[in-house]
């Protein structure tokens, strides 16, 4: 595939618990980072994907490029600080992952214009957003950079919320309403949304976020699937009945899947998505949903290979 995927955004480490007799009795790391994760989501999947953001010079940090490697992740855009990494410790609640981040002053949340080649236009679809978008410079950087490639590259957004982490909420969503506008496709978590919109049903929050600008919005409900919205109307997609592990990475997955997906159906610019029909768009969806539940089934971001979703879907 020639078309080139690019994810920037955090890279870091997830501590998962291990568990014995009920008690959690040490952590396994796993890399980690959304935007990392659908790197090596697209790049399993057979895309050429390259990760953009700045890692540390620390263990953790060869230990992460040497995952990206690892992976067929290419690593053009990536620099390197002597900072330390972000450390996130996983915990479930209620059956979703709980993070505790360790990241004062980390490598990734360093990243400055000037660590971003110019080279990294020829990115034909660009996924950015979750918690790379709560530290400056990080931030800025990567708002400057989606606004510059807007028109010019297919543009990819998760919110990915933490409120835990917000210090600073007016100014947190005065920047996703920057970002909700840029994007061309918008990919939110049903628990997401009803923080940042929660006065309204999933159908009219779908809507308004669907008129700030971008041409599609797509709704993860964990087991129960997944809802999308565009100029076409509205789809649900069911979700798969799957042995979990944990959930870890599972939107990210579906972020994979998807992109993937809808540029194989050369679905390639806002107006495609903005005309694509209905049958189109729910074979994204079903392809992303796969993805999603497959990562379910193991430990940490693990997101699946082609034969593993095209193996579901039959």
């Amino acid at each position: 595939m020639s078309v080139l995927f690019t994810a920037i955004g955090e890279i870091l480490i997830d501590f998962t618990p291990i568990v014995e007799g009920g008690a959690t009795v040490g952590f396994r790391m796993h890399p980690g980072g959304s935007p990392l994760n659908v790197a090596v989501g697209l790049a399993r999947l057979g895309a050429r994907a390259e990760f953009a953001g700045k890692v540390s010079s620390d263990l953790f940090g060869r230990f992460l490029v040497a995952h990206l490697e690892h992976e067929g992740v290419g690593t053009r855009f990536l620099s390197r600080a002597d900072a330390p990494s972000t450390l996130a410790f996983v915990a479930l609640r209620g059956g979703e992952p709980s993070f505790s981040f360790y990241g004062e002053g980390a490598a990734d949340t360093l990243l400055a214009p000037d660590d971003v080649p110019e080279t990294i236009e020829q990115t034909q679809v660009l996924h950015f957003g979750s918690i790379s978008l709560l530290r400056q410079p990080t931030a800025g950087t990567i708002a400057a950079l989606v606004e510059r490639l807007r028109g010019k590259a297919m543009l990819s957004f998760d919110p990915n919320i933490r409120p835990g982490l917000i210090t600073d909420p007016r100014a947190y969503r005065d920047l996703l309403f920057r970002m909700f506008r840029a994007a061309d496709i918008v990919k939110i978590s049903a628990t997401d949304l009803r923080w940042f919109d929660p006065d309204r049903s999933l159908d009219a929050a779908t809507a308004a976020l669907l008129e700030l600008g971008p041409a599609l919005v797509a709704v993860t409900q964990g087991a129960r699937g997944c809802y999308a919205r565009w100029s076409g109307g509205e789809l649900r997609v069911s979700g798969h009945e799957v042995n979990v592990v944990d959930t870890v990475g599972a939107g990210d997955a579906f972020t994979s899947g998807l992109l993937l997906r809808l540029w194989e159906r050369r679905v390639t610019t806002q107006a495609d998505l903005a005309r694509m029909p209905p049958e189109v768009l729910e074979d994204g969806l079903r392809f992303a949903t796969a993805a999603a539940a497959l990562t379910c089934t193991r430990a940490g971001a693990e997101p699946p290979r082609r034969a593993e979703i095209e193996t579901v879907l039959a």
